[in-house]
């Protein structure tokens, strides 16, 4: 048996995008164990994962989880985060690891001088460089997203909609500059034509409770943000015939699904590497180009450091509300 540990403490979207590396080293690393360390926020992404072994969570004890792990007597480490704390961890083990390239000084080139010198290649793929040693390729299949069978959501029950008859509206996200506006949802929701779900989690329900006061009285619109787990979540995202969404966990779980993707970018830019993966042929991608303050960082903001957020305020929602109307 040859037994991997893969590192990767967060967030959503990341560790959806690791999925690849664990199934090509299940299926292609002869008698390969996959064991996974996240946080334990994130163990619910990944306890379905039937590639995966065992989960691993990080909490405050840091030594009582090395003397978990060592007991586990690892083979390789895959580093997929490569931060502090993932050094200390493969400093204790002295186990043979493989750290994944995160790019931060091009990035950073990017961010601050906007001089791109990016490889033009997904991040999927750099996580996948990563196992090369191990003689693993790219199979070329979605991502990976396992909802458990208690989590699975019947759209006809809890909204009384028919699976891809409606579309799902992503109110929040990691980051305020990285989130559409409530406005601006206002008026997509105001204008569009189809069965609306709002999905967010509940650090958003202030905002949809603001778009509710906004919009006229319909039977159209079904708020679910804060009322849903991330299984749950992804169980109606699965089922939608659409969803509109920032740069967002909830749009790696889209890709994962293969849905139709209108991905909104505001300060981040799909060439960091992390646009929607293998996602239907007729997603979208919807970006203010030409701005010279974006990407004005490779994560986000709480508020848009020039004030403006122009790079969600001139976003052409016209035609985004087009786009989809005319489906």
């Amino acid at each position: 048996m040859v037994k991997f540990l893969i590192v990767r403490f967060s967030s959503i979207g990341d560790i959806i995008l690791t999925t690849p590396v664990i199934r090509a080293l299940k299926t292609q690393v002869e008698d390969a164990e996959i064991h996974y360390l996240t946080k334990k926020k994130y163990q619910t992404l990944l306890n379905s994962n039937p590639y995966i072994g065992k989960v691993h969570t990080l909490d405050h004890n840091f030594s009582r989880l090395t003397k978990i792990l060592k007991r586990e007597k690892y083979d390789y480490i895959i580093d997929l985060h490569r931060n502090i704390r993932s050094a200390r961890l493969k400093l204790t083990l002295s186990v043979l690891s493989f750290s994944f390239k995160k790019l931060n000084l091009l990035k950073w080139l990017l961010v601050n001088f906007k001089i791109n010198k990016l490889p033009q290649i997904h991040i999927v793929d750099r996580y996948l460089e990563t196992v090369r040693w191990f003689s693993v390729k790219n199979d070329n299949q979605v991502l990976d997203y396992f909802i458990p069978s208690e989590e699975e959501i019947d759209p006809r029950k809890l909204i009384n909609c028919d699976p891809e008859d409606y579309i799902v509206l992503v109110v929040g996200g990691g980051h305020y500059t990285k989130q559409i506006p409530g406005d601006h949802l206002v008026e997509i929701i105001e204008k569009l034509k189809s069965k609306l779900v709002l999905l967010g989690g509940p650090e958003d329900e202030s905002k949809s409770d603001y778009i509710l006061s906004r919009i006229s009285k319909n039977s159209k619109v079904f708020n679910l943000v804060g009322k849903l787990s991330i299984n749950q979540s992804a169980s109606l995202i699965k089922q939608c015939k659409l969803i509109v969404t920032p740069d967002t966990g909830m749009m790696h779980i889209a890709s994962a699904f293969k849905r139709r993707i209108f991905s909104v970018w505001g300060n981040t830019v799909p060439i960091f590497g992390m646009s929607p993966y293998m996602a239907s042929g007729d997603s979208v991608v919807f970006e203010v180009t030409g701005l010279a303050c974006r990407p004005c960082s490779k994560i986000g903001y709480k508020n848009c450091p020039k004030k403006h957020f122009y790079c969600m305020e001139k976003q052409d929602y016209n035609n985004l509300i087009r786009k989809i109307n005319s489906l």
